[in-house]
């Protein structure tokens, strides 16, 4: 293939159609939908509904979604709804169906992604647990071999040293959650090198030693690295690196979200790469799509809920005497 050639369309897709296949061969699972009240996000909870992914509880105004369904000859067929007035109750109301054990899954709807999250962390009536949530973007990049992972570049700002260690525990967990064995993790910058000037070296210097003492598990981890040696063999070569996470890495932790963000969006518009995005560090794994996510995108994400909240509940099932 020469360079600048573009990949054939049955290959562009290949990573997110394993996750996807995986998922089908699953029970659906129970998924509360809050404020599904535009056409992208409606129609994305009922295929993946139709395809056998999830059972999607729609939370919001019934007389708004069944106006949408109308709109835009969507289906409601057997679909529960659960009527609210807005999308602050639906969010409420949504998180509340988790917490009780009515659904196992939540996915963002029409909302803003803080009004979400807002219920998902309230001490008293959320999901929380004792890691820091964070956001995780599985990137299928067309012509990259391996499926990557991006953190955090939608959930956490600027994170401290500490809330870095949950987002790369938490991407780790989902990895290995997924059946993708042990991750390659980079903790990027702008260089290879511990260099003061450049506070995010040495939190990756720091981060890297966390993991030499045991308090980030499950993953081989490297940093500082910039983006081409973290995922170029070539750039590796090159600039003589001796790592075995140079050049190979299938995790990338970003120094804030705003280098996240644009990394992750550079990929999906100038590289046609697609994105799927899930929350994690809640007591369930949270569906965050975005108006501009293909309907692959929205399968994929999906697919990748599915599989850790299987993978998680296997996990718990305590062996028979």
């Amino acid at each position: 293939m020469k360079e600048n050639a573009t990949p054939s369309t049955s290959r562009r897709h290949e990573k997110y159609d394993r996750l996807i296949a995986a998922a089908k061969k699953l029970q659906p699972i129970a998924t509360a939908v809050a404020h599904p009240c535009d056409e992208t996000s409606l129609k994305g909870a009922l295929e993946a509904g139709e395809a056998g992914l999830i059972k999607p509880i729609l939370v919001g105004p019934v007389k708004k979604i069944e106006g949408v369904a109308k709109q835009f000859s969507l289906n409601l067929g057997g679909v529960d709804i659960v009527d609210v007035p807005h999308s602050h109750a639906a969010a409420e109301k949504a998180v509340e169906l988790v917490r009780t054990g009515k659904a196992d899954l939540l996915m963002k709807g029409s909302l803003h992604t803080d009004e979400v999250l807002a219920e998902v962390v309230k001490r008293e009536t959320g999901l929380r647990t004792g890691r820091r949530i964070s956001h995780v973007f599985v990137m299928d990049v067309p012509g990259h071999a391996q499926t990557l992972f991006i953190t955090d570049a939608a959930v956490n700002i600027a994170p401290d040293l500490e809330a870095k260690r949950d987002i790369i525990q938490n991407a780790i967990d989902l990895f290995a959650g997924l059946g993708l064995g042990t991750p390659k993790v980079a903790i990027l910058s702008a260089v290879e090198t511990v260099t003061p000037t450049i506070p995010s070296t040495i939190e990756a210097a720091a981060l890297c030693k966390m993991a030499d003492r045991g308090q980030i598990t499950g993953a081989i981890l490297d940093g500082p690295l910039a983006l081409d040696n973290a995922i170029s063999l070539e750039a590796v070569k090159i600039k003589k690196i001796d790592s075995p996470v140079a050049g190979r890495a299938n995790v990338l932790v970003v120094p804030d979200l705003e280098a996240g963000n644009m990394l992750a969006k550079s990929l999906s518009f100038l590289a046609g790469a697609d994105a799927a995005g899930i929350v994690l560090g809640a007591r369930v794994p949270v569906i965050l799509t975005s108006r501009a996510d293909s309907v692959r995108s929205r399968m994929a994400s999906c697919a990748v809920a599915v599989l850790y909240a299987d993978a998680r509940r296997r996990a718990t099932v305590l062996p028979a005497a």
